[in-house]
Parts: C-alpha cells; sequence; structure tokens
C-alpha cells in the first residue's frame, strides 16, 4: 500500500468507528462528518440522503453551515447545486475556489459560507445512488484524485448505514 492507500485506509476506519458507535443515527453522521472534516482540513460539510420518490436530497448531517443557509440546503432537487448535480451525475463534482466560481456549478449563495475549496461527490453503493457527501476547505483547493476516491470508499461506508440501518429514517 501507498500513503495515499494508508491514511485513506485510517480514515475508513475512523468512519467505521464512528457510525458503529451507539449513538442516534443523526448523531453518528454528525460525528462521522466530523472526522472527515478533520481529515481533509475542512469546515463545512454536509450529508445528504436521497429520497428518490421525491426526486430530491434531504439533509441529514452538517457542520458548519451558516444559520442563513439551513432552508436552502435542507431539501436540494437533483441537478441543483454541486450536490444536486454529483447526485444527477453520478459523479464527483469540485470546485477549485467558490468565491470566484462562475461555472454555475454552485449556487450564489454557496458563497455565504466563506469557503473555498469545495467537493461533493455521490453516495454510491452497488451502482445505486442514496445519497451525497460534501465538504470544503477555508483556502482554494483542487482536491486530487486520491483525496476523491478516498472520498467515493467514505460515501460508499455511509450509503451502506444508510441501506442497512436506515439511518436519517
Amino acid at each position: 500500500m501507498n500513503d495515499n492507500q494508508i491514511i485513506c485506509a485510517e480514515l475508513l476506519q475512523s468512519v467505521r468507528a464512528t457510525l458503529a458507535a451507539n449513538l442516534p443515527s443523526s448523531q453518528q453522521l454528525r460525528e462521522a462528518l466530523e472526522v472527515i472534516l478533520e481529515w481533509y482540513g475542512g469546515v463545512v460539510g454536509s450529508i445528504h440522503r436521497l429520497e428518490p420518490l421525491a426526486n430530491v436530497l434531504r439533509l441529514e448531517a452538517e457542520v458548519g453551515i451558516p444559520p442563513g443557509l439551513m432552508e436552502k440546503v435542507a431539501i436540494i432537487p437533483i441537478g441543483k447545486g454541486m450536490a444536486g448535480l454529483a447526485a444527477e451525475r453520478r459523479a464527483p463534482v469540485q470546485v477549485c475556489n467558490l468565491q470566484t466560481d462562475e461555472s454555475g456549478v454552485a449556487k450564489p449563495s454557496a458563497r455565504e459560507t466563506g469557503v473555498e475549496g469545495s467537493l461533493t461527490v455521490p453516495i454510491m453503493l452497488d451502482g445505486e445512488l442514496l445519497g451525497t457527501l460534501g465538504i470544503a476547505k477555508p483556502s482554494q483547493h483542487e482536491f486530487t484524485t486520491q483525496e476523491i476516491d478516498c472520498l467515493m470508499k467514505v460515501g460508499e461506508e455511509i450509503g451502506g448505514r444508510f441501506r442497512v440501518r436506515g439511518l436519517g429514517e
């Protein structure tokens, strides 16, 4: 194993332990998100769960989202904003600097978070979309292939807990 694989394995182990803790599901998800943010130097993060019948993502856990944005991120239509696009594409969506981005990937209100480097990955398990995992750093950052791959694996862990334990329901 190379250094990136070792680091990812350690993160996965920490996330698994958090998700296995004897805590309410919402607290498990929030603490797992805190672990992920700590590993990546992130300050804002979210976990959304897919509601397939409504074709929306529902916020299950967050860290660092300003109160004024909570209503806007509580329910996200598929295809809207970074989380909605990651879900629609079933692929990671990143913005190197959210404050200066003009691609239209992120909603303008996302600038209110004050973060720059941002990544949202779909939570996939066995080819099924179950939600999204988003993290953001306080400074400009281009996430590497290894970082993205690791977060996809972390998303699988969260997806496994969604499916097995019904987290977020």
